[in-house]
């Protein structure tokens, strides 16, 4: 049993940690707030302080506010389905015994290791380029017309992009949740004449929603700051400018730090008040 003393001594051994952890987070923090009370525009050679809220009222009031905003929120829901469906689906299949089971399982979970530009990039060039790209050579194959899928349909081919490769994700957490199934429930079900949707409805479902739960948590929050895979292939036009996207675009293109920067702010509420939102449903799971 630890002593007194053995426990001071490891609080003190990992007060530097914690601190330079806190530090890491809070001093940017500070700092973005700071800046966002503030007309601060280098390129300009313009710093004016204490501006009020008038950042944030300009922020939000701009025409490009919401429509990044309904941007956001539809990719966040749309990687999420897929990502969700696909991997209880994907996690069923590796479950069962196969040859080069485990060969095929580290091919699913490969994409999750690619890089987002990388990824965007190959997507963007080897597959959906309309002139070159492997679909629209099958389209000129079958005698169809080839599809620009980055203009003709933006927020679909990104959400497709992205959802490849978070999909290994959900695969991973589910297939390990599916693993610690007990087996005697299903055969037991199996032995009474169940179906196979009864079972899967019944018994696999629920054992899984406390995995699904942390999937749709853990990937709301990253995926609330899409930005590489849209800043690669539609640099944010055709509807595809999400909120992250719209800060930068304040910041580096129009040199304003201070609007930019309330933007940030917004951006952190936003992703808190979703966070907080979603372990209140990951809470209750857990409780059940």
């Amino acid at each position: 049993m630890a002593t007194q003393h053995s426990r001071s001594a490891a609080r003190l051994m990992v007060m530097p940690a914690i601190i330079a952890l806190f530090l890491w987070m809070i001093v940017p923090l500070v700092m973005t707030l700071y800046f966002s009370f503030t007309d601060y525009r280098p390129m300009r050679l313009t710093f004016e302080c204490c501006v009020g809220f008038e950042n944030y009222s300009r922020f939000m009031s701009s025409s490009a506010f919401w429509s990044s905003v309904w941007a956001t929120l539809t990719m966040v829901g749309g990687i999420l389905i897929i990502t969700v469906v696909g991997g209880v689906f994907l996690s069923l299949l590796l479950d069962r015994a196969m040859w080069g089971q485990g060969i095929v399982r580290i091919l699913v979970i490969a994409p999750f290791f690619v890089m987002p530009t990388v990824s965007a990039l190959v997507w963007k060039n080897m597959f959906m380029n309309p002139v070159n790209g492997l679909f629209a050579h099958l389209y000129k194959f079958f005698g169809a017309e080839p599809v620009d899928w980055l203009s003709q349909a933006p927020l679909g081919s990104i959400i497709f992009i992205v959802s490849w490769q978070w999909l290994p994700f959900a695969t991973l957490i589910l297939l390990t949740a599916i693993q610690s199934l007990d087996s005697e429930q299903l055969e037991a079900s199996e032995m009474d004449g169940a179906p196979a949707h009864k079972r899967f409805w019944y018994i696999i479902l629920p054992h899984l929603s406390r995995a699904i739960t942390v999937v749709i948590l853990i990937e709301t929050i990253f995926l609330l700051s899409i930005f590489a895979e849209i800043f690669v292939t539609t640099g944010g036009s055709f509807g595809t400018r999400t909120l992250t996207y719209l800060i930068y675009q304040r910041v580096i293109e129009s040199q304003n730090i201070g609007l930019g920067s309330a933007g940030g702010i917004f951006a952190v509420i936003l992703a808190n008040i979703i966070a907080l939102f979603l372990m209140r449903i990951v809470g209750k799971s857990l409780d059940k």
